[in-house]
């Protein structure tokens, strides 16, 4: 089974008036992670970014001052996605909405595409003990973020991966199949 596992950064919490400033994400198949095959961009947002995510995530207005707008981002990662189901961190509740949003405020038809938040793959391994951010999971599966800076979307993608590749693997050993119920959330059509 081929998933890219993405996450994304963003001037702020709301979809429907924040724009996102990085995207990253790397492709899993087979239970393998391909590093080889990762995705990462900054994204301009046509706007300053403020000091509190200036520091919450490591990305600065000189970042994105160059960086593709976020219609050209969000086709370049449609076509690198292809036709790959999605996994995110707390996506169903933020990264798949601004994707959502972003691509239809900046003119792009939208198609589904195949879903899992991989919080779903911790609520089943671990039930309603303890939470099921990032940080907990990462406790849980004994992750360690050296080298990783954590709220950078390319960092916060090498510990996703890992997480998830360990939590499938202990749901079931088959990457043939996702092991939770998977959704879908809509991507830019290109």
């Amino acid at each position: 089974m081929d998933v890219v596992i993405f996450d994304l950064e963003t001037t702020g919490l709301s979809p429907y008036s924040e724009e996102i400033i990085q995207i990253a994400a790397v492709r899993m198949r087979g239970g393998q992670i391909l590093c080889d095959e990762a995705y990462d961009t900054y994204v301009n947002p046509g706007r300053r970014i403020s000091s509190f995510i200036s520091n919450y995530t490591g990305i600065s207005n000189a970042h994105v001052q160059n960086a593709p707008t976020p219609k050209a981002a969000l086709a370049q990662f449609a076509a690198y996605v292809g036709d790959s189901m999605l996994i995110a961190h707390n996506g169903q509740r933020f990264d798949m909405p601004f994707i959502r949003e972003s691509s239809l405020r900046h003119g792009l038809p939208v198609r589904e595409i195949g879903f899992v938040d991989s919080m779903k793959f911790s609520r089943q391994l671990w039930g309603g003990r303890g939470g099921h951010g990032l940080d907990a999971v990462m406790t849980r599966l004994s992750l360690n973020a050296a080298g990783a800076r954590r709220h950078d979307a390319r960092g916060d993608v090498a510990i996703l991966a890992e997480a998830v590749r360990r939590m499938w693997s202990q749901l079931t050993p088959d990457f043939s199949a996702c092991p939770v119920a998977c959704g879908s959330g809509m991507m830019p059509l290109v």
